[in-house]
């Protein structure tokens, strides 16, 4: 089962996911609301997929704290949730994230996002493993 950690500090939008994740038959292994408890909490849940949303980021490092999560997190499929793209969040997301879903994505493009994901969950984690 593909285990996922949710970071978004809207309640309303982790129980959304929550629900659509547990319908496609992954499992929520955590949640965060804030950037430290998502570097606190993530790396020790053996996740599979991280979803992190990029208002959690610290200002202006955008980049670095993309960086700093996959060093914790080398073998996850990292993905961003945002509201819109601009050239920073994309040079960010492309430099460390694996992807990223919009928020205005209808439920059924998001849930194929994630099940795209967790085909990839067994490719990224030989990647890993090959490379140490």
């Amino acid at each position: 089962m593909t285990r996922v950690y949710i970071a978004d500090a809207l309640p309303e939008e982790r129980s959304a996911l929550r629900l659509l994740i547990r319908d496609l038959e992954m499992e929520v292994v955590g949640e965060a609301v804030d950037w430290r408890a998502t570097l606190d909490n993530a790396p020790v849940n053996q996740l599979d997929i991280l979803l992190v949303e990029w208002s959690l980021l610290p200002s202006n490092l955008g980049t670095q704290a993309l960086a700093k999560l996959r060093m914790l997190c080398p073998s996850v499929i990292i993905i961003i949730l945002l509201s819109h793209l601009d050239a920073h969040k994309k040079m960010a997301i492309s430099e460390s994230a694996d992807s990223f879903i919009s928020k205005s994505d209808m439920p059924e493009h998001v849930a194929e996002h994630l099940r795209l994901a967790a085909a990839n969950v067994p490719f990224f984690t030989k990647r890993i493993s090959n490379a140490n």
